[in-house]
């Protein structure tokens, strides 16, 4: 029944300072619905990052350049190309288990019809691409080898370069630019859905890759060949990658003239690989995220212990008075805390509604063609506001002791 007492009393306390009461739950407010909007971006481009890796098959292995005796991602992404077409067709002639080859070229282009532009993933690749990363053609055709080995300026467009640039309209047979060089749409890739770290799987466009190296993106090996940035491997099953891993190691080791005291200048990763490496950087991603919003919560606690300690200054007769008609050390504890504890709750609460909301409102809103998937799970919201009610408890402990502790004479006579 105390305890109950202790709640009235607190909430009273708080609805005599309206005012005061709202402006210190702010910080609150702000810090539970940053910590909330900010984990929930994170967790969002994991979960988009994971299907989308997922729906292209983990039956696949990635060749990539890699800076010989380096490691980690920075190696592979400052590395000189090594990889050439040349290699992607060993690979598939001589590589027992593997299915098909795709060598791929990517980049960021911006695409346009007259005075509609839009930006948009371009892949440089050939006729293996639609089958090795699942992307069919929903109308007209995907690339041929004769567009590969003629260099033909045609293209093949994703649902949303289409609805950015044609709306309803049939975009087949029609002339686009692509960094200002005209290409000719010979067919429309079938919707795909989902993001790769904020980017929508349906902004990409596919050309020859001979056509992107001599055209759009030349760049050259070491040895003076046309380069390929990676090179994707189908294989029967997992069951078989160790194998083909080896296998494609010897013939590219060959292949690249490396001897046996040197290091590979590439690197064979696969989709599981991937798939956890991008979960690391996306988990980090997310961790740092909530670390820089709980400071906004760490802040509204400190408002709480300033606004107590004023509470305790300025009701210090009330409190002698309490203590001098029976209240016990205990009680005016309590009472403190509960009033410290009612601040962050309702804070907490309207915060969680209000990083809700927010986190909603975000996944709709385009950014320049890049939109941001978000995921409020359950889990964000307890560690938020079990957060929120520590800070409320441990910045209104302090003020609640010195409280408790006031001489009942003193206090009766203070003011």
């Amino acid at each position: 029944m105390k305890l109950i007492d202790s709640l009235v009393l607190a909430i009273k306390s708080l609805l005599a300072n309206k005012l005061r009461s709202g402006l210190t739950m702010l910080g609150v407010i702000i810090g539970v619905g940053a910590v909330i909007t900010l984990m929930s971006v994170g967790r969002g481009a994991e979960a988009s990052i994971t299907s989308t890796i997922e729906e292209m098959g983990s039956n696949t292995l990635n060749v990539i350049s890699q800076t010989p005796g380096a490691r980690g991602l920075a190696a592979m992404q400052s590395a000189t190309p090594s990889l050439t077409i040349e290699d992607a067709e060993a690979i598939r002639d001589r590589v027992p288990g593997v299915l098909e080859v795709a060598p791929v070229n990517e980049n960021f282009v911006e695409v346009s019809v007259g005075d509609e532009s839009t930006m948009a993933v371009i892949e440089g690749s050939t006729p293996e691409f639609e089958t090795v990363y699942n992307y069919p053609a929903a109308s007209g055709r995907f690339i041929n080898d004769r567009d590969v080995a003629t260099r033909e300026t045609v293209v093949v467009l994703g649902t949303k370069i289409v609805e950015d640039l044609f709306g309803d309209d049939d975009a087949v047979g029609q002339t686009v630019k692509i960094s200002g060089r005209r290409f000719t749409v010979v067919g429309v890739l079938e919707e795909k859905g989902g993001q790769m770290m904020g980017v929508s799987m349906d902004a990409v466009i596919v050309v020859p890759i001979t056509t992107y190296q001599s055209r759009l993106f030349p760049r050259e090996t070491i040895r003076g060949e046309e380069a390929v940035q990676s090179i994707s491997v189908k294989i029967a099953s997992m069951d078989v990658a160790d194998l083909v891993t080896e296998d494609i190691t010897d013939l590219l080791r060959k292949r690249h003239h490396i001897s046996e005291d040197e290091k590979d200048d590439f690197a064979i990763i696969s989709q599981e690989q991937v798939l956890d490496i991008f979960t690391q950087v996306t988990g980090i991603f997310t961790v740092v995220l909530g670390a820089i919003a709980s400071i906004s919560l760490l802040v509204g606690g400190i408002g709480i212990m300033n606004i107590m300690l004023v509470s305790v200054t300025e009701r210090t007769r009330e409190i002698g008075i309490r203590k001098a008609v029976g209240a016990k050390r205990r009680d005016i504890l309590l009472q403190f805390l509960f009033e410290a504890a009612t601040l962050s709750l309702i804070g907490g609460i309207i915060g969680i509604t209000g990083g809700w909301l927010l986190s909603t409102l975000i996944s709709l809103i385009d950014f320049g063609g890049i939109t941001l998937e978000t995921a409020v799970s359950m889990d964000i919201i307890i560690l938020a506001a079990s957060v929120a009610i520590f800070i409320g408890l441990a910045s209104g402990m302090y003020p609640a002791m010195r409280a408790s502790r006031l001489n009942p004479i003193d206090a009766l006579h203070y003011g």
